[in-house]
């Protein structure tokens, strides 16, 4: 084991090391190109036959990295992507990036890392590091991944290491790119901590070593549990203040300028992404297998479920106060993706407001400046020019997506009625908007 540790410590030391990412997706693919912009030797196992033709042809798919930066990277040498695992014999440290999914509303889903793991086993390298990143509940990688080296023989500490290190990646956060995220790193022991530590080092600064890989594991979950709760209540309470004739977002900007004690949360359509939605739903459900109820993380998701059906409650409500009805109006829903500024439709509540409104008999359009088709989840729908007299043929305009590339001037100058749920029109008292 020292000689193990040894070569495998000189590698980290001198970048000398072989690294395969698995996953190259908004995880996986920034870190893997932040590795080899260090100049060390990269490749990322892919499946996804898209991926690999956008990466073959220099073209970007994630927003956090532009085909200009892959073309540099791809040219260095530092950098290759691959659909074989067999390559993951040259690697002195494999990071796990891959997808983990619900099943249904609160059961998860880690098939991708266990098919992942027993790939990885058929051809790991003696002495290798192994990192989870992929979120999960605590308990995964120790209960799960550890079994599948071990039925292949690995011996940890022995033969391989093994840590988890959460993924906290914030697509489109210019200030907060992946090599400026302290990394959090627990191992199934001091010494994988210790090279994961310097593995991680290469490209990130501040490294943020915890006792055991379930720590780490909990860590992630309690980060994104932390914002689900928080944004589940501000939800809660903009419902509440709608009916006490309150204005939840002046209630905000005073609170806020209390210089301690309070973090502002916002109100919205809903959240999306690959964290927020489901990664408390983890720990919800591995707390259920202790005897543990968390009534917070479920409450907090039912009431941020609600919030596409509350608002299409509320425009309802808005066009019969104007003489209209909601079966047969014109809506325009302006930003599909999840987030603004961000091509990213996971989990976008948008998608949900939309599918409402049909359910309800309203005829749908959308303009979103990032997403010029929309096919997904039965919907076929093209983006569609906001021009002046296309906003006016609306019955109503509902801002679900607050993205910087739309001229709100010319919307509240032609709209017959916008609902903003993003506060777009912050102080601006008119009788053509409503806010959430």
């Amino acid at each position: 084991m020292d000689k193990i540790l040894s070569d495998l410590n000189k590698k980290i030391k001198n970048k000398q090391l072989g690294i395969a990412v698995v996953g190259l997706g908004y995880v996986g693919f920034p870190l893997a190109l932040e590795f080899a912009k260090k100049k060390v030797k990269v490749t990322g196992i892919e499946i996804d036959a898209d991926r690999l033709k956008s990466i073959a042809g220099r073209k970007s798919y994630i927003s956090d990295i532009s085909s200009q930066e892959l073309t540099a990277v791809m040219a260095s040498g530092y950098f290759k992507a691959s659909s074989s695992f067999a390559d993951i014999a040259q690697a002195d440290a494999v990071l796990i990036c891959v997808p983990t999914p619900l099943k249904g509303k609160y059961l998860p889903d880690i098939s991708f890392i266990r098919k992942a793991v027993s790939q990885i086993a058929l051809h790991l390298k003696n002495g290798a590091l192994v990192i989870l990143e992929s979120t999960t509940y605590p308990g995964t990688t120790e209960e799960e991944i550890l079994p599948i080296f071990q039925k292949r023989g690995f011996r940890h500490g022995e033969d391989f290491f093994l840590c988890f290190s959460p993924e906290r990646i914030d697509p489109g956060n210019k200030k907060f790119p992946v090599h400026k995220i302290p990394k959090v790193i627990g191992g199934l022991s001091p010494k994988a901590t210790q090279l994961a530590m310097a593995v991680y080092r290469i490209i990130i600064k501040q490294v943020v070593p915890v006792s055991s890989c379930r720590a780490a594991e909990t860590v992630k979950l309690l980060e994104n549990t932390f914002r689900l709760i928080n944004i589940g209540l501000i939800d809660e309470l903009s419902m509440m203040a709608h009916q006490m004739k309150i204005d939840i977002w002046e209630v905000i900007g005073a609170a806020s300028t209390k210089p301690f004690g309070f973090m502002p949360f916002y109100p919205g359509p809903g959240v999306g992404g690959h964290c927020i939605p489901k990664d408390p739903l983890y720990l919800h459900w591995k707390a259920k297998s202790f005897g543990f109820h968390s009534r917070f993380i479920k409450l907090a998701s039912q009431v941020i479920n609600y919030m596409p059906e509350y608002i299409v409650k509320r425009i309802r409500e808005a066009l019969l106060r104007r003489g209209s009805k909601l079966e047969g109006a014109k809506i325009l829903v302006l930003g599909v993706t999840y987030k603004k500024n961000i091509k990213d439709l996971r989990k976008s509540p948008s998608i949900d407001v939309i599918k409402s409104l049909k359910r309800q008999g309203a005829k749908i359009s959308y303009a979103d400046p990032l997403i010029p088709f929309l096919k997904l989840e039965g919907l076929d729908l093209e983006s569609v020019a906001l021009t002046a007299k296309k906003i006016k043929e609306f019955d109503a305009c509902i801002i679900a997506t607050d993205h910087a590339k739309v001229n709100y001037t010319a919307l509240l100058k032609n709209a017959k009625f916008i609902f903003d749920s993003r506060n777009v029109f912050k102080g601006k008292h008119t009788p053509k908007v409503e806010r959430l």
